[in-house]
C-alpha cells in the first residue's frame, strides 16, 4: 500500500491495514470464519459433479467455480488492504457471507430454476464488496481509490452477462456466465483498464505478501479438508470390506500426498518471494490469483474422484473413471508446477515426472479396475512428494 495510505487521517484511514516494517499482519479469525461459506460452496460443486460426472456438467461446474474462485480471491485482496479487525470491515464481511451462502446454496439449481437467484448474489457480492472498498479508500489515496472505480467498472461490464444469464435457459446460460466469467478472468492480466481512467499498476497493488500468502495457503488447507470430508461421509455410509478399506485408505494417502507437495516446502518458499520482492503486487497477480486456481480445482476435482473410488472400487474405470481419477490430481500438479517456476525458474523435476506418470496412466487407465488406477495415482503423488522432500532437502542443507 502507498506511504500515503498509511498516512492518511479520517474514519476511513482507519480502516487501512497499518503496514508493520518487516512484519507479518496474520490472518484473522472473521477471515476464517468467511472461509466456511467456501467449504460449502466448494461441497456443493464436487457433489454436482459427482452425480452428473459429464463433459456438460464439467464445463457448468468450471464456470461456477472460476465465478466462486474469483469471489475469493478478489475478498482476499481487500482484506489484505483493509484490517478485518475493523467494525465496518466486518460488517462488510458478513454481508458478502450472506450473499455468498446464498450463491452457495443455490449452486444445484443454478443452471434451472435457481439462475437468476444465483445471479443476483453474485453481483451482489462483487458490486457490494469493491463499493465499499471505493467508498471507505481515504480520498488523499488516488492510487488506490481510482484501483477500486477500475475494477468497479469492469464489475458492471459483467453483471449484465450474470444477469442475462440467469433469466435465459439452458446452453445460453452457460454462455453469457462463461462470458462474464472471462471477462473477470480477464481484468487483472490486463490491469482493469478504462478509458480515462487508465490501467492500474502492480505496483499500486502493494500488499503485505505474507498476508496473502498464508490466506491463500489456508484456502488449499480447507480445499483439501473438503476432499477429507467427503471421504469420510462417503466411507461412513458403505459396509466395512476389504476393499472399502483399502479405497479408504488409498484416498486418505493421497490427501497426505497432497497436503505434502505444498506444504513442505512449496508454500514456505512461496512466502519468501512474495514477501521480498519489489512488486509483490505481480506476485499475487501471477502466483496466487491465477496459478492457485488450478491447484484448488484440482483439489475438488480430486474430491468427485475419492467418491468414485469408494464408491466403484471394483468397477472398471472406464473414460469417465479414469478421467475423474486422473485429472483432480493431474491438474494439482500443473498448477503447483507453475507455481514453484516463479520461485525456482524452472518447474521442478519431480512435479514433471508425476504429470508425466499421469499422461501414462491415462492411456491404459480406462482399463483398469478404480481400486487399481486409484492406487496407481496415489502413489504417483507420494513418489512427487518423495522426490521432492529428497532433492529440495538436500540442497537447503
Amino acid at each position: 500500500m502507498n506511504d500515503a495510505a498509511s498516512s492518511s487521517h479520517g474514519p476511513a484511514a482507519s480502516l487501512l491495514r497499518e503496514r508493520q516494517p518487516h512484519g507479518h499482519a496474520r490472518v484473522t479469525y472473521v477471515e476464517l470464519f468467511f472461509d466456511l461459506i467456501f467449504v460449502f460452496a466448494i461441497t456443493q460443486l464436487s457433489h454436482g459433479l459427482a452425480h452428473h460426472f459429464d463433459l456438460h456438467t464439467a464445463a457448468q461446474m468450471l464456470v461456477l467455480f472460476v465465478a466462486l474462485w474469483c469471489t475469493w480471491i478478489n475478498t482476499a485482496w481487500v482484506t489484505n488492504w483493509f484490517d478485518p479487525d475493523r467494525l465496518p470491515t466486518r460488517l462488510m464481511l458478513f454481508a458478502m457471507m450472506f450473499a455468498g451462502l446464498v450463491a452457495a446454496t443455490t449452486i444445484p439449481a443454478a443452471y434451472g430454476v435457481d439462475g437468476l437467484v444465483f445471479a443476483c448474489a453474485y453481483v451482489a457480492l462483487e458490486a457490494g464488496r469493491f463499493g465499499w472498498a471505493w467508498w471507505m479508500t481515504p480520498a488523499d489515496n488516488v492510487a488506490l481509490r481510482r484501483n477500486f472505480q477500475r475494477i468497479l467498472v469492469w464489475v458492471g461490464m459483467a453483471a449484465p452477462f450474470w444477469i442475462l444469464g440467469g433469466l435465459l435457459p439452458g446452453d445460453w446460460r452457460l454462455a453469457c456466465w462463461a462470458i462474464a466469467v472471462a471477462i473477470w478472468v480477464a481484468g487483472p492480466i490486463l490491469r482493469f483498464p478504462v478509458p480515462g481512467l487508465g490501467a492500474s499498476s502492480t505496483q499500486d497493488w502493494n500488499i503485505e505478501g505474507a498476508h496473502f500468502a498464508e490466506r491463500c495457503a489456508l484456502f488449499v488447507i480447507i480445499a483439501l479438508g473438503e476432499g477429507i470430508l467427503v471421504t469420510g461421509a462417503t466411507a461412513a455410509g458403505l459396509p466395512t470390506t476389504f476393499a472399502n478399506l483399502a479405497a479408504f485408505a488409498v484416498a486418505f494417502i493421497g490427501s497426505i500426498a497432497m497436503w505434502w507437495v505444498y506444504f513442505h516446502i512449496g508454500e514456505s518458499r512461496g512466502t519468501r518471494l512474495i514477501t521480498q520482492h519489489d512488486d509483490p503486487g505481480r506476485i499475487a497477480r501471477v502466483g496466487y490469483t491465477y496459478l492457485h486456481a488450478p491447484i484448488a480445482a484440482g483439489i475438488v476435482l480430486t474430491a468427485v474422484s475419492d467418491d468414485m473410488l469408494l464408491k466403484h472400487a471394483g468397477d472398471i474405470a472406464g473414460t469417465a473413471g479414469a478421467v475423474a481419477l486422473l485429472g483432480g490430481p493431474a491438474l494439482y500438479l500443473v498448477g503447483l508446477a507453475l507455481f514453484k517456476r516463479l520461485n525456482l525458474g524452472h518447474m521442478p523435476l519431480s512435479h514433471l515426472v508425476g504429470i508425466g506418470l499421469m499422461a501414462a496412466l491415462a492411456v491404459v487407465g480406462r482399463d483398469l479396475p478404480v481400486l487399481v488406477l486409484g492406487i496407481a495415482v496415489s502413489a504417483t503423488l507420494v513418489l512427487v512428494a518423495a522426490w521432492e522432500h529428497i532433492s529440495l532437502g538436500r540442497r537447503a542443507a
